[in-house]
């Protein structure tokens, strides 16, 4: 039996390395797929923001002599943003500033337009705009949340796969990068309004 004993314990050895090593690539693949799913609740809020943004502009058009050039800027800022797909398991920090860009782009767009809007007291009091407008303050909040979870998400991935030992087993995994806020988001927005004539909003 004693013979036998050092190939017990070199045996007993390997076992617990490929548990461990398996574990170790669980975890990775756990870690993955939350970013993954954090992800697709990031692109479920801002498609949810792009489907209310058109039924906006739809209710926008029905006013008599509305700017159409503020109307075509948020329809292709739209367009743009829609355009801009992301594979949450091989994304890139170029990629996500690429999509963080198109949606600020969009932002700019609806905002001007809602500055617009308030030469239209018949539009200001429509129910459904208002309606509308209500929804879409909920959805950007709903965004914020969904960003924020997605870096918590990524944070907790990128520490598991950089972490010595992880990272020697897990060379295939890459970091990735997290949600900047949009160039220029820190400083306030300068808003002007004018009810009675012409002055536009800066």
């Amino acid at each position: 039996m004693r013979k036998f004993l050092p190939w017990i314990v070199v045996g007993g050895l390997l076992l617990i390395a490929a548990f461990w090593y398996v574990n170790i690539k669980n975890g990775a693949v756990k870690v993955n797929q939350e970013v993954s799913k954090e992800w697709g609740n990031v692109e479920t809020s801002y498609q949810r923001r792009n489907d209310l943004i058109g039924n906006l502009v739809k209710t926008v058009k029905g006013a008599a002599d509305f700017e159409k050039s503020t109307l075509e800027a948020v329809t292709n800022a739209r367009a743009s943003a829609s355009q801009v797909k992301i594979d949450p398991s091989n994304m890139t920090s170029e990629q996500l500033a690429q999509f963080n860009q198109a949606q600020g782009n969009l932002n700019s767009s609806l905002s001007r337009l809602l500055l617009t809007v308030e030469n239209y007291p018949d539009l200001k009091a429509n129910q459904n705009f208002l309606k509308l407008q209500d929804e879409l303050a909920s959805t950007e909040n709903q965004i914020l949340t969904a960003r924020t979870r997605f870096n918590e998400s990524v944070q907790k991935y990128n520490n598991y796969i950089l972490v010595f030992p992880n990272s020697m087993f897990l060379g295939n995994y890459k970091e990735k990068p997290y949600f900047d806020a949009v160039a220029g988001a820190e400083k306030p927005v300068d808003v002007e309004f004018d009810f009675g004539n012409e002055k536009e909003a800066k």
